[in-house]
């Protein structure tokens, strides 16, 4: 090495910070809407002996390991037990499903994957929360993961290593005490 040499030195990778991105908790499974919309006479009114019929004859495999957003997208009354029968056929073919639109059912979907991680993983340590991604992460799953993680970082950031927004910082100890 010359002495006109310059040593490049990752001052990021030296600080300890913990990158966590939520892109990893996104579903693997697709997610689906069922409108029940389809299934009333006149886009309206439900039958009962039309509908049951309906949902007899309705192909449920193509729901087989997807997540499934339960949703009427028409003005009309449906009747509680109408889901709770799409529910029952889609019990034994979908990952999961629920009454809601596809970006609630993407809010459960992360709210109980971040529900699972380990708190010991953070704890006291610098966490930088990633940012713009390719994949949708709604943004309760920031909120959410902010509640967490607050109580047990020592600083909580939002961004990328190298261009970090600060959130959170940890009082010291001895600032507490005055």
């Amino acid at each position: 090495m010359s002495n006109n040499s310059t040593i490049i030195v990752n001052r990021v990778a030296k600080s300890g910070i913990v990158t966590l991105n939520l892109e990893d908790f996104y579903p693997t499974q697709e997610i689906v809407t069922f409108d029940i919309k389809d299934f009333l006479f006149m886009g309206l009114i439900l039958k009962e002996k039309d509908f049951r019929a309906s949902l007899k004859t309705h192909d449920w495999a193509q729901y087989a390991d997807k997540h499934v957003a339960i949703i009427c997208s028409a003005d009309a009354i449906v009747p509680v037990w109408a889901y709770m029968l799409i529910g029952i056929k889609l019990q034994d073919v979908a990952v999961s499903y629920m009454f809601a639109n596809t970006n609630t059912l993407l809010s459960h979907l992360y709210e109980q994957a971040l529900s699972k991680i380990s708190l010991s993983d953070y704890a006291d340590k610098r966490v930088v929360i990633k940012g713009c991604g390719a994949k949708p992460v709604p943004a309760s799953a920031y909120v959410r993961i902010t509640n967490l993680l607050q109580p047990v970082v020592k600083t909580l950031m939002y961004g990328e290593p190298c261009s970090m927004v600060p959130l959170y910082k940890k009082a010291s100890l001895s600032r507490k005490r005055r």
